[in-house]
């Protein structure tokens, strides 16, 4: 009984030394520093240098993250936001306030979609942040 276990057991153990590499992370070495990153996404390091001057030429429904402050209310849910490249209508439902009151001297970060479609370009916000 012995003798009929052991070559089974050793092929369940060895196969996954034998099988082809199928892809997925392998931590084989070690990740630069993150001072030497040259190019790629960075996450919100990326996100913090977006202007409204380079918002303004992404595509329709980009993803967008901006600095600035909110300068006029349009009535209803459209406000003028600016930075120092210059202004864009946004769309921010009341929920996305959340409560919070925003004064034009207020720097702010909104995050959103860009509804290129629309002429000019607006700004389809989902976050706010003080």
């Amino acid at each position: 009984m012995k003798l009929s276990i052991t070559p089974l057991l050793c092929c369940f153990l060895l196969s996954p030394a034998l099988a082809d590499d199928n892809g997925g992370l392998k931590n084989d070495t070690a990740p630069p520093p993150a001072h030497a990153l040259d190019e790629g996404y960075r996450g919100t390091e990326d996100a913090r240098i977006m202007t409204v001057e380079q918002a303004k030429t992404m595509h329709d429904g980009a993803t967008i993250s901006l600095r600035g402050n909110l300068i006029e209310d349009q009535g209803g849910d459209k406000f003028i936001f600016r930075d120092k490249t210059g202004s864009i209508q946004t769309l921010i439902p009341h929920a996305v306030f959340d409560g919070r009151t925003v004064k034009p001297d207020h720097m702010i970060s909104i995050n959103g979609s860009l509804d290129a479609k629309m002429q000019p370009p607006v700004v389809r916000v989902n976050k706010i942040q003080k």
